[in-house]
């Protein structure tokens, strides 16, 4: 399929998530989460009381926020901002003297991230309508790059860990809560728009994943965590929609699919530049 049909399947759902108030027909601890599981994902019941009301759509597979360590003063990056949940709780953490950046490419989502951002006073916030693949964001201008179920939607992954490099100062962090596979799916679901949009088909298998971090330039590269799903935690909308499209999978072939999934916390960095590191030569940092 064409990248650009599987972006208009991905921006149609995920603006449903905001003007219909669709829910979403995954694993009920992924991205396609209802808004209480994100308490299953890593979430504090503070961190869901914090934020504006409409901002929490359910639709993380991880928490990167808490794992990425952030300070006050930093500039930090969410790539798939949605509704402004993270981008939100990361504001808090590096203050008024710190700035938080999401971007988006639904307007829908940008349109209630920036509507919650003006009406809770949110100064240190942006949204910005782009592609994380093509990010309108200045060559090594941000600390901290946060991503939360996206990566697995975008056509060219490889292309999107690149852009995350380009972006990010010398020594910046990438902290990224995904889906990727344990092994390879059907083909059948490989070509089904709706199971891509539910951040499933669209997932690379979980070395591939990571190598394409490592090409990127990035260093460092680590799984923080990793959970396995198995066939009780898919939700009932996916169940249906799986004996709708596919009548002939078995009970255990859709235990196996299920399995096949598995959401990771994956930290990385971006070396400090040479100079930085002769300057931490010994003798010169005190």
């Amino acid at each position: 399929m064409k990248p650009e049909t599987l972006k208009s399947a991905v921006r149609d759902r995920y603006a449903g998530f905001v003007t219909k108030n669709q829910s979403c027909c995954g694993p009920s601890a992924s991205c396609c989460a209802p808004g209480d599981a994100s308490l299953d994902v890593g979430y504090d019941p503070k961190d869901l009381a914090a934020v504006p009301e409409g901002a929490n759509l359910g639709l993380g597979c991880g928490n990167p926020v808490a794992l990425a360590g952030l300070k006050p003063g930093e500039t930090v990056l969410d790539l798939g901002s949605g509704a402004g949940f993270d981008a939100f709780l990361a504001a808090q953490r590096v203050g008024p003297e710190g700035r938080v950046i999401g971007v988006d490419m639904t307007p829908e989502m940008i349109e209630r991230a920036t509507s919650l951002a003006r009406k809770h006073g949110y100064g240190n916030v942006e949204f910005r309508r782009g592609d994380i693949e093509a990010l309108p964001v200045d060559d090594a201008s941000v600390d901290v790059i946060l991503s939360n179920c996206v990566v697995n939607l975008a056509p060219d992954k490889a292309k999107v860990f690149r852009e995350a490099f380009r972006v990010l100062k010398p020594g910046g962090r990438l902290q990224v809560s995904d889906l990727v596979l344990a092994r390879p799916l059907p083909e059948a679901l490989l070509q089904d728009l709706d199971v891509y949009a539910a951040c499933i088909s669209g997932a690379m298998l979980k070395d591939d994943y990571l190598a394409a971090i490592r090409a990127a330039g990035f260093q460092g590269v680590t799984v923080a965590s990793e959970r396995r799903f198995g066939l009780a935690e898919l939700s009932p909308e996916l169940m249906e929609l799986a004996k709708q499209r596919y009548p002939g999978m078995s009970p255990e072939e859709l235990e196996q699919l299920a399995g096949s999934v598995l959401s990771v916390q994956v930290e990385a960095t971006k070396a400090a530049t040479a100079v930085d590191r002769a300057c931490c030569a010994p003798g010169c940092c005190g």
